[in-house]
């Protein structure tokens, strides 16, 4: 029998599942509250020890495992590798700042979107995560580091319109006084684009920020590095945007992320404000980009990344350098993922090399 993940439930959900196990109403609460701290169904010490086995026995909390963990000794950036149930591999991020803590996390087991530069691309798709495992990032993240996290930015591993439903359901799980409680505005939803989704979005309600990963404001070229303009070219893209804006109210940000000679023109720099004016309610958040083995991308050097956003600045745009966390971890999502999963398959390689060698080396016994 498929056991339940608790995380994934809901307070009307969660009241249904005790009341099927002739349990009182008021567990669900009991249940939540221990949920949302992060503790294991042995650490639920509110319940009695009948009640914690029946729930070992047919469910599971939903808060991955830690897989690895690495910590920057720039500027104490810490990037988590999970893992879930079933073993595949997810990242998170957790960032400080003025502000408070902030944390970037996954909503997918790899990514099929194909940008060129991520370092997702590459990485086999495996599944989209459900909403409790999207929940459970962050809630394994405070509890792991013993913080409070204030911002939450789904920008990790998968593209989140992608798995729609799942990501809707874990806004509104996070956001609700009896998840974290985490306010909508402080929440970052990026996309590469999905532009049916993105006007979906706009009428839940939800007033999150939306980050469109954006990069390139010339289709031809856009097209090269990211397929999904192949489907939804940018001016169908600016469209969904300018809804999105109205209906919302809400300033979309646009990801640039700068690649030397690729995207950082004043050609480029004077298309991307262009498109910025007519749009209004809008900031672009200009990325050195990351370097990745396998991409052959470099990014500018600092002289060139405070040029291309002066030419913005100096028409008008509004524009920020994204301040960089983690370099020495490596803290660009998908990297860590795709180390372990790497080292993983080697090891299962010598595995069986070893045992070929054995079933070779083992005596004629004919």
């Amino acid at each position: 029998m498929e056991k339940i993940r608790l995380l994934d439930l809901d307070t009307h959900e969660l009241e249904e599942f005790v009341a099927s196990k002739n349990l009182p109403k008021y567990r669900a609460k009991q249940i939540a509250e221990r949920l949302t701290a992060g503790a294991s169904f042995e650490e639920m010490t509110n319940l009695s020890k009948d009640v914690r086995a029946m729930l070992a026995e047919c469910a599971v909390t939903g808060i991955p495992e830690v897989a690895d963990v690495k910590r920057s000794q720039l500027d104490g950036t810490v990037k988590f590798l999970f893992e879930q149930e079933d073993g595949v591999l997810v990242e998170s991020v957790l960032m400080k700042y003025s502000y408070g803590y902030s944390v970037c996390i996954s909503s997918q087991a790899g990514c099929k979107m194909g940008c060129r530069f991520c370092a997702s691309t590459g990485i086999p798709f495996s599944r989209s995560l459900s909403a409790g495992e999207i929940l459970g990032q962050v809630i394994a993240v405070q509890k792991h580091e013993n913080v409070r996290i204030g911002h939450i930015v789904i920008m990790g591993i998968g593209e989140p319109l992608d798995n729609y439903d799942n990501v809707v359901k874990f806004l509104r799980r996070v956001t609700a006084d009896e998840g974290l409680n985490v306010g909508a505005r402080k929440i970052s939803v990026s996309t590469c684009g999905i532009v049916p989704k993105i006007y979906t979005l706009a009428d839940e309600k939800l007033p999150v920020t939306l980050s469109v990963s954006l990069h390139n404001p010339f289709d031809s070229e856009r097209s090269k590095i990211m397929p999904i303009n192949k489907k939804y070219p940018l001016d169908e893209l600016f469209e969904a945007c300018r809804y999105y804006t109205e209906k919302t109210k809400r300033r979309i940000t646009f990801e640039y992320a700068l690649i030397a000679g690729v995207n950082d023109s004043k050609r480029h720099a004077d298309e991307l404000a262009a498109r910025m004016k007519k749009l209004k309610l809008c900031h672009v958040n200009l990325i050195p980009v990351n370097k990745v083995s396998g991409t052959g991308f470099e990014r500018p050097d600092r002289k060139n990344i405070e040029r291309f956003a002066g030419l913005l600045d100096a028409q008008g745009v509004s524009v920020t350098v994204r301040r960089e966390l983690g370099r020495d971890i490596d803290a660009a999502c998908g990297q860590l993922r795709k180390q372990t999963a790497e080292e993983r398959k080697a090891a299962e390689a010598a595995k069986t090399a070893g045992v070929a060698e054995t079933v070779i080396e083992k005596p004629d016994n004919g």
